[in-house]
């Protein structure tokens, strides 16, 4: 699902939904997407604009954190809830508008469509809608910071957040309790969401009849992965292939799938990983394969 995730975000990248091309004079021009226009990104008007655009960025996601944080200590939970419907319904607005043609005709629908998969994934939990739907909201999201971040903004981006990551999960614990709190309290989770039950317990219940498993409550685990982990690994492709081109961005996909299948490898059942880090790791070797090879 990741590697998915990371392929319907370059070609969401690719149709960019927030312009529409247009014939004027026998030239093609590119005109803003009205229905898209709240959350256009700003255009680059020279270099400098990166560093400033970069340095609002990281102060977003500070402020975000904090909130969620808060969210999280007070138990917020109905005001989270709707913070979660509606960036889940703008990204997967975003997303959907790069697939259909944009005019008033699909805008609308798309939106209905939007809103009805974001209301079932906050208030209707449904393990297949949630999945399903993490694999459109990251694209989404991602075509909104891609255009404001070069290469030097987008590592040191990975490498502040890899740090960030080791110390919300193996210092602070952090990004556990907000987890917990999430599916526990909230119902709902920001990344994918995998219940799985052990091989014991299958051995267990194919040795029962099933007129006794009826009514009866089984304990399963779960693996998760952050949407956090998803996002900025879609953003640095992203950025390598608005810069460099298709090539290069698959082999980004392909160092931060490798650095999250190794941390999937060698990790160990039960216990909490930072996978930025992994991540960050893979899609650094895939910069440097792209630079020797490319």
């Amino acid at each position: 699902m990741f590697v998915i995730t990371q392929f319907i975000g370059l070609f969401v990248l690719s149709l960019d939904p927030f312009h529409i091309q247009t014939v004027v004079n026998g030239q093609i021009q590119l005109i803003e997407n009205p229905w898209l226009s709240f959350v256009q990104p700003p255009a680059i008007q020279q270099q400098s604009d990166f560093g400033m655009y970069f340095g609002s960025m990281i102060v977003s996601f500070v402020i975000a954190i904090i909130i969620l944080f808060l969210f999280t200590k007070y138990k917020v939970a109905n005001l989270m809830k709707i913070w979660f419907f509606l960036v889940v319904a703008m990204a997967l607005f975003i997303t959907l508008n790069a697939f259909f043609p944009k005019s008033i005709y699909f805008a609308l629908p798309l939106g209905v469509t939007a809103l009805t998969l974001s209301f079932f994934k906050t208030f209707k939990r449904n393990i297949i809608v949630h999945n399903v739907t993490e694999l459109f909201i990251y694209p989404g999201i991602a075509t909104v910071f891609v255009p404001i971040l070069n290469l030097w903004s987008v590592s040191i981006l990975l490498i502040v957040i890899s740090i960030y990551d080791m110390w919300a999960v193996w210092h602070s614990g952090i990004m556990q309790k907000m987890a917990a709190y999430q599916i526990n309290d909230l119902k709902v989770f920001g990344g994918f969401f995998i219940p799985y039950i052990s091989k014991e317990m299958r051995n267990k219940l194919k040795k029962m009849k099933k007129s006794k498993l009826k009514g009866k409550k089984i304990r399963a685990n779960i693996a998760l992965l952050g949407g956090g982990d998803i996002f900025f690994a879609l953003v640095a492709a992203g950025v390598i292939f608005k810069t460099n081109g298709l090539l290069p961005a698959l082999f980004i996909t392909a160092g931060a799938t490798l650095g999250l299948s190794l941390l999937l490898i060698f990790s160990e059942k039960r216990k909490s990983y930072p996978a930025m880090p992994f991540i960050t790791a893979g899609i650094f070797l895939g910069m440097l394969l792209t630079y020797f090879l490319l």
